[in-house]
């Protein structure tokens, strides 16, 4: 790999993160100099990155005044959410009748709300958001249906940057989000899909600031 490649694939990275972390949030105005000077490095390795962020959807770039971070759509955190809760619940009818399955399923789950505890205590919204993405991502992938595996797989940065975006908004949700992973747990636990088609889906609505589901109480 050339230097200049390595470069690149530096800046990209890094300021992907910062996308989906929301320490760059939607519609806020970067330069190729100013990350080319934070990086250490050249503009060329960050206009080649930018331009791979530009293809990707999460900036658009204006010849001579910089580069614009693509705000969350309008409509896109319910099309999200939407699609999230769908594939979820099935993968948690899935493994009700597993009951090898669902065990380790719980024990992971649990294991993540360790991690997320220690992340909240320390204050690392960064932490706790791929941890969120995460936890979610174990229901699915514990579902054994490959096919829903990878397509959840490709909405976990939109959803990774929507929970920054929340959390920036009020950090004090991490208890609240805590404990409905708990709650949720419990009931994959239990083996109660419909219980826990109701609870996901109102948790994913009041994390992301949306009107709830059947007129369901906050």
């Amino acid at each position: 790999m050339s230097k200049l490649h390595s470069a690149a694939e530096q800046v990209y990275r890094e300021v992907k993160e910062r996308i989906l972390s929301s320490v760059l949030p939607g519609g806020e105005l970067i330069s190729e100099g100013e990350i080319a000077d934070e990086m250490g490095t050249s503009r060329t390795p960050v206009r080649e990155a930018f331009l791979r962020l530009e293809a990707e959807g999460w900036m658009r770039l204006y010849p001579k005044r910089g580069a614009l971070i693509v705000p969350v759509a309008d409509g896109e955190a319910e099309h999200v959410v939407s699609a999230r809760r769908l594939v979820e619940t099935a993968s948690v009818r899935a493994v009700t009748g597993d009951e090898t399955a669902r065990t380790a399923l719980v024990r992971e789950l649990r294991t993540s709300l360790d991690d997320q505890r220690s992340a909240a205590a320390a204050g690392d919204v960064t932490t706790f958001s791929g941890l969120d993405a995460d936890f979610h991502r174990a229901v699915v992938r514990a579902g054994g249906n490959p096919l829903l595996d990878t397509f959840y797989a490709s909405l976990r940065e939109r959803q990774r940057r929507m929970t920054a975006r929340s959390l920036a908004r009020d950090p004090l949700q991490l208890g609240s989000i805590i404990d409905d992973h708990a709650r949720l747990a419990d009931l994959v636990e239990a083996g109660d899909a419909d219980g826990f088609d109701a609870a996901v889906a109102v948790h994913m609505h009041r994390v992301h600031g949306l009107p709830l589901p059947d007129g369901g109480a906050r």
